[in-house]
C-alpha cells in the first residue's frame, strides 16, 4: 500500500466520520475533505476546483429549476383532481399518488416531484380521515424509484454517468437506465400500494396528523372589475369551486357585513369572506380574478367600494406559516402588532383548528397553532417570520393571484427530453436551456429560480468529484477491488452484482447518495475489470443502489423531507424500506444482467 493510498483511505474514513457526526453540514465536511486531499497531495492543485466545472452541476441545478416551474404550473393539481374518482379504496389512494410521484420523478428531480405532491397527499389524507403518515413515506420511496428510471431523475444517475465518462470517454444517455429501473419501479409501486400497512400502527393512527391538521382559512377577497363572478350567485360560485370553498359572509357598501343565502347575486366591489384550504383559496382567487385583501388594507364594513386590495407584485412572496410556541403574536391582532410597519408583512388569511373565525382579519387575536398566509418582500419574509416565531409549512410558497401557465412549462420539458433522447444536444445543455426559457418567458421569476437550486448539494458535489477522481488515480479503487476480487472470484456473477448493489444501499445512508456514487463507482469499475467483466452492469448496479435508500431518513433528501411532517422516527424507515430493498435486489440483478450483458 502506497503513501497516497493510505492518505486517501484516511481522508475517506475521516469524511465518513464527519458525515455521521453531523457536527457540521455535509457540504462543509466535503470541502474540508477536499482541502485535506489538497494538503496531502492526492488531489493536484490544478484539479482542486475541477468538480465545479463538471457539467453535472449545471444539469442538477437546471433540473431543480424545471421541477419548480412544473410544480407551479397548476398541472399537477388538475391531474390529482381528475384521479380522485379512482381513489375509492385505501390501497388505491396510496397507489395512485405513489404512481403519480413515480412517473413525474422520471422527468424532473425526484426531490422536486415529491415536494409537489406532499400537499396533495395531505389533502387526500384529510378528506378520507387518514393520517398523512400512511402516505408520505410511500411517496418518498416512489420518488426514489421513479428518479432512477432516467438520467435526470436523480443525482446518482447523473454522477455515475460522469464516472463512466471519466473511465470510458462516453457518458450514459438519457434512457440507458430505463429498462432496468422501470421494471423495478413498476413492481415497487405495486408493493407500496399495499405495503403502507408496514408503517408502525401508532403512526398510522395519530402521529403526523398535527403537523398538517389545519382547517380552512378565513380570507377576504374583493370582486374586481372584469371578474367572471360578477352577476353570479353565491351558490354558483361555491359549486364552481367543487364545494371546496364556502362564502360565509359578504361585505357590501351600504349594508355592511351580511351572511348571504345561496341565491345572493355578486357585484363588483363586493368583499367575500371565504373559508377554504390554501390550495382551493389559490384556485378561487386566480380563476375568479379576485383581489386578496390584507389585514391592514382591508376595508371597514360599509367602505368596501372605497378600499382597494393590493395585488402581489413580482417582488412579493406569499408564505404559509404556523404561529409557534413563544411567538409574540399570541393573544394580539395584526392591527395591534403593526405587522406592515414593523415587519413588512401583511396577513392575507387565517386558519384556526376546529373554530370558525368570525372577526375581521385585522381584529382577529392570534393563537398558538394558527396557520396564517403572510405576504411580504421575497428577500426578507423568512427572516421576519423567524422574528415573529412562525414556522413556514414545509417552506411551501403559495402563488395566490398568479396567472395559470399549464402548457408552456410542460412543452419546454418535453422538448428538452426529446432533443436529449435523440442525442441532438448533451443533456446538460438541453436542461440549462429549458431552465433559461422558463425564466425568460416569465414562467418562473429569477429569484425563485435561484431559490429552487439546492446550493449545498452543488457545493458537496463540486468538492467530492476531485476526491472521487483521486480514489481512482491513486490506485485506491483498484486496491479495494483487489481485496474484493479474491472473494468474488469464487461466487457466480449474479452474486457479485447482488452484493455490490446491497453494499451500495448500505453505505448510502452513511456517505450521502452523491458520495456513495463517487466512492463506489470507481471501485465497482475496477472490480469488473479484474473479474473480466464489462464495467457498465457494475456501474448501473451502483447507481440503482445509491438511488434506492429506503433504510434511513439521512441518505437522501426525499426521506429527510417527509420525516417531520410524517412524524417518523429514524427506526421507522427500515420497516417498510427493508422489504422494498430486498425487492430491488431480487428484481434488479436479473434485469441488469439481461439488459447489460457481462461480456
Amino acid at each position: 500500500m502506497t503513501r497516497a493510498q493510505v492518505l486517501t483511505i484516511a481522508i475517506l474514513v475521516a469524511m465518513i466520520a464527519g458525515f455521521l457526526w453531523e457536527r457540521w453540514r455535509y457540504d462543509l465536511v466535503a470541502m474540508m475533505a477536499l482541502i485535506a486531499a489538497l494538503a496531502a497531495g492526492i488531489v493536484p492543485a490544478d484539479r482542486a476546483f475541477a468538480g465545479f466545472a463538471n457539467p453535472v452541476l449545471p444539469l442538477i441545478a437546471a433540473a431543480l429549476v424545471v421541477s419548480a416551474a412544473i410544480g407551479q404550473s397548476g398541472a399537477i393539481e388538475i391531474i390529482v383532481r381528475r384521479l380522485n374518482p379512482l381513489m375509492r379504496s385505501r390501497d388505491l389512494q396510496v397507489g395512485v399518488l405513489a404512481g403519480c410521484v413515480l412517473l413525474l420523478s422520471a422527468f424532473v428531480k425526484n426531490i422536486g416531484a415529491l415536494a409537489i405532491f406532499i400537499p396533495a397527499a395531505v389533502q387526500v389524507a384529510r378528506r378520507h380521515s387518514r393520517s398523512p403518515s400512511e402516505f408520505l413515506m410511500p411517496l418518498s420511496f416512489a420518488a426514489l424509484l421513479g428518479g432512477s428510471t432516467t438520467l435526470v431523475g436523480t443525482s446518482p444517475n447523473i454522477l455515475i454517468s460522469s464516472v463512466r465518462q471519466q473511465l470510458s470517454g462516453h457518458p450514459f444517455d438519457m434512457f440507458d437506465f430505463t429498462p432496468v429501473a422501470a421494471g423495478v419501479a413498476l413492481f415497487g409501486a405495486v408493493f407500496l400500494a399495499f405495503g403502507w400497512r408496514l408503517i408502525p400502527r401508532g403512526l398510522r393512527g395519530s402521529a403526523g396528523v398535527e403537523a398538517f391538521k389545519i382547517e380552512d382559512y378565513t380570507s377576504e377577497l374583493r370582486i374586481a372589475a372584469g371578474s367572471p363572478f360578477i352577476g353570479q350567485t353565491v351558490g354558483r360560485v361555491e359549486a364552481t369551486s367543487g364545494g371546496e370553498c364556502a362564502i360565509t359572509a359578504i361585505i357590501r357598501a351600504g349594508i355592511g357585513r351580511q351572511v348571504p343565502s345561496a341565491r345572493w347575486k355578486l357585484y363588483e366591489g363586493d368583499v367575500l369572506v371565504v373559508e377554504a384550504d390554501s390550495q382551493a383559496l389559490e384556485r378561487l382567487a386566480r380563476d375568479g380574478k379576485l383581489e386578496l385583501l390584507g389585514s391592514e388594507e382591508a376595508p371597514a364594513a360599509g367602505d368596501a367600494d372605497a378600499a382597494g386590495g393590493e395585488r402581489r407584485s413580482d417582488w412579493l412572496a406569499v408564505v404559509e406559516a404556523v404561529v409557534g410556541t413563544g411567538s409574540p403574536m399570541i393573544g394580539r391582532s395584526a392591527a395591534e402588532l403593526r405587522l406592515r410597519a414593523r415587519f413588512g408583512l401583511n396577513v392575507l388569511a387565517i386558519s384556526r383548528q376546529g373554530r370558525r373565525n368570525r372577526a375581521r382579519l385585522r381584529r382577529s387575536r392570534l393563537r398558538l397553532g394558527d396557520a396564517i398566509v403572510f405576504q411580504g418582500e421575497a428577500d426578507s419574509i423568512h427572516e421576519s417570520l423567524a422574528a415573529l416565531g412562525c414556522l413556514p409549512l414545509a417552506e411551501r410558497q403559495l402563488r395566490l393571484g398568479r396567472p395559470r401557465q399549464l402548457v408552456v412549462p410542460l412543452l419546454i420539458l418535453a422538448a428538452a427530453m426529446v432533443v436529449t433522447g435523440l442525442e441532438l444536444v448533451p443533456v446538460a445543455i438541453a436542461f440549462v436551456a429549458a431552465a433559461l426559457l422558463l425564466v425568460v418567458f416569465g414562467l418562473l421569476p429569477v429569484d425563485e429560480a435561484y431559490r429552487a437550486i439546492d446550493w449545498p448539494i452543488l457545493i458537496l458535489l463540486g468538492a467530492l468529484i476531485p476526491i472521487g477522481e483521486a480514489v481512482q488515480t491513486t490506485g485506491t479503487a483498484e486496491l479495494i477491488a483487489h481485496a474484493l476480487a479474491g472473494l468474488a472470484a469464487h461466487v457466480p456473477a449474479f452474486a457479485v452484482l447482488a452484493a455490490l448493489l446491497a453494499v451500495t444501499m448500505l453505505v448510502t445512508p452513511i456517505l450521502h447518495h452523491a458520495a456513495a456514487v463517487l466512492v463506489m463507482g470507481p471501485i465497482a469499475a475496477s472490480l469488473a475489470q479484474l473479474l473480466g467483466y464489462r464495467i457498465d452492469p457494475f456501474l448501473i448496479a451502483v447507481a440503482l443502489g445509491a438511488g434506492s435508500d429506503f433504510l434511513s431518513p439521512i441518505g437522501h433528501q426525499c426521506n429527510t423531507l417527509v420525516m417531520g411532517p410524517g412524524g417518523y422516527r429514524f427506526g421507522d424507515y427500515w420497516k417498510l424500506g427493508l422489504p422494498l430493498s430486498l425487492l430491488v435486489v431480487v428484481l434488479g440483478v436479473p434485469l441488469i444482467m439481461l439488459v447489460w450483458p457481462l461480456h
